[in-house]
């Protein structure tokens, strides 16, 4: 099989390589790739989270059931799958408490282990969920980060119907999720975007930054937001937390601006906010995701062939992009 090997840091040091297509173990199925999207986490993995041995990155990604070991009894070749993205062991205090993706032994394909960018990959069978029929396998590629992130910081903030929800940098992977999932719930929606296509993904408001304070005074009448999510980090942290009402939710999962922040604390008390950290999801949620998936979409800007990896991510560092850069094959 064809795969793309990084054996250090460095998007140099990744090779386009022939081998040997991989066999899988009793409990494991062999996933003929059909789709990849691309992350920071994977910028990260090519470029600074240390390389002890080669591997294949990619961390999202969707395909069909090719192959399955002898104790697998509910795929078959032919199944059309997505991927739970995370190694657990189902025995830590988090696991048992269903937050696999928190396991003390736990790690994301495509960084502690080989991932999606390849014409074959095997996964353990209890990481795989079919896909609904009327899914594409761009939007079963896109269900393992960036709508899993979405969705857990969603139910992590116990958004409610009618609540104001304002989602930061929601143009991006995972703003995309956030808009479509908050209002499925019934939200009151703002992104902030100069991107207005994202009305189609459920936004009822659009702002930039530089208008959205005033705008979000205007919109609740003063009451502001009612949950905030930041998927950008330290750059616009003030922001976020400036659009908070009282007992408002401020979810974090992203720092590509930056990660470090400064609270006002009185506006912490005095507002009773709630800041949240959150990370992945749990398989149960991700089952639910799949589940739920036929009305989800993701807009695609750029499509590659696995050939093009090198290319994609040169398209994926564009702050400009309209959507999405993937892999199709």
């Amino acid at each position: 099989m064809k795969a793309w090997v990084l054996s250090k840091n460095g998007i140099e040091n990744l090779s386009f390589l022939e081998l040997e297509t991989p066999k899988p173990g009793p409990e494991q199925v062999l996933l003929k790739v059909k789709a990849v999207g691309l992350n920071p986490i994977d910028s990260m993995v090519v470029d600074m989270i240390p390389v002890s041995s080669p591997k294949v990155p990619g961390a999202e990604f969707a395909g069909e059931v090719y192959e399955v070991g002898e104790k697998v009894k509910n795929f078959k070749k032919g199944d059309r799958v997505t991927v739970y993205n995370r190694y657990f062991d189902g025995t830590c205090k988090y696991c048992i408490n269903g937050d696999q993706m928190l396991c003390d032994n736990g790690y994301i394909l495509g960084v502690m282990s080989n991932g999606g960018m390849a014409e074959y990959a095997v996964v353990d069978a209890k990481n795989l969920f079919n896909l609904p029929d009327s899914v594409d396998f761009l939007v079963g590629a896109s269900l393992p980060v960036a709508a899993i992130t979405s969705y857990n910081a969603i139910m992590r903030a116990n958004l409610k119907k009618g609540e104001t929800i304002v989602v930061l940098g929601a143009g991006g992977n995972t703003g995309m999720f956030a808009l479509q999932l908050s209002k499925e719930i019934g939200a009151n929606v703002i992104a902030v975007s100069n991107k207005f296509w994202l009305k189609d993904f459920g936004a009822d408001y659009i702002f930039d930054f530089d208008s959205v304070l005033d705008k979000v005074k205007d919109i609740t009448k003063g009451a502001m937001a009612d949950v905030v999510i930041n998927s950008l980090g330290e750059k616009f942290w003030d922001i976020g937390y400036s659009l908070l009402g009282k007992k408002g939710r401020l979810v974090s999962f992203g720092t590509e601006n930056g990660s470090t922040a400064k609270i006002d604390i009185s506006q912490l008390y005095s507002k009773e906010l709630s800041i949240i950290g959150s990370t992945g999801g749990s398989i149960e949620q991700f089952s639910e995701l799949v589940k739920n998936s036929a009305n989800l979409k993701v807009r695609v800007w750029k499509k590659f062939g696995l050939e093009e990896l090198k290319e994609a991510f040169e398209a994926n560092k564009d702050n400009k992009k309209q959507g999405r850069v993937m892999l199709s094959f």
